[in-house]
């Protein structure tokens, strides 16, 4: 069954838009938990415009689901991760610069620096799952890099979905399928939501886990946030 973890990332962008602490995103965390999220994601940036480090580090201890950290894999960011050790970190090619994740890795080009990123967080008993886009090469190579998942970058999937969705899913069929023969856990994420998913996780239903930030914070906005992730939840056919 694929599990849902609930990117709390918005909370934090508010939260930072006038200072103080509200919402408390700690709290949203625990809440989140609260109403059934069987994971938090955070996805600290080395700007801090939204999770900040100190965020992470808070929720360390306190949350009782898997912690998801991602992000790019400088320098800092590997620190923190070392430091907190949650289940899962997601590694993410995004610059410094970029509004939200737009690409996947090119593992072939980075195969030797992600290998020895994976290593590194492997050995302190860290489950490593690598952004990706939706392409069978770059899988193999993702293989090779010791790697326990991909996530599968789903925009170009929201983006064709009312367009067509059978043609929109193809590709993550195929690079679904891949993933599988070379021993690889499966995992979703960006722009998923309350219209798609159910058919994402139905014709891939391997996904091991779902990470829905955007559209979730937004549905919540009129649905309240108990309703909102338990709705998440019965897509996943949970309620």
């Amino acid at each position: 069954m694929t599990k849902l973890s609930v990117n709390i990332n918005k909370f934090a962008t508010l939260r930072n838009a006038r200072g103080g602490n509200l919402p408390d995103v700690i709290k949203a965390a625990q809440d989140c938990e609260r109403f059934g999220a069987e994971g938090i994601t955070v996805h600290p940036r080395p700007d801090e415009r939204h999770i900040r480090y100190n965020d992470a580090r808070q929720l360390k201890g306190i949350l009782k689901t898997e912690f998801n950290i991602e992000g790019n894999p400088i320098e800092s960011f590997v620190a923190l991760v070392l430091e907190i050790l949650p289940a899962q970190v997601t590694l993410v090619p995004d610059s410094h610069d970029v509004l939200t994740s737009n690409s996947g890795w090119d593992t072939k080009k980075n195969g030797l620096f992600l290998k020895d990123i994976c290593s590194i967080f492997r050995s302190a008993g860290i489950r490593t799952s690598i952004f990706i886009d939706p392409n069978p090469e770059m899988i193999k190579y993702a293989a090779e890099t010791g790697c326990d998942r991909i996530e599968l970058y789903t925009e170009a999937y929201a983006s064709g979905y009312s367009g067509g969705r059978e043609a929109a899913i193809s590709p993550y069929v195929k690079a679904a399928e891949t993933a599988v023969e070379m021993g690889l856990g499966i995992n979703a994420g960006h722009d998923l939501s309350l219209e798609n998913l159910r058919y994402f996780c139905d014709t891939i239903p391997y996904t091991a886990e779902v990470s829905i930030g955007h559209a979730l914070i937004c549905d919540a906005i009129y649905l309240g946030l108990e309703n909102t992730i338990q709705s998440y939840l019965r897509q996943l056919k949970k309620y």
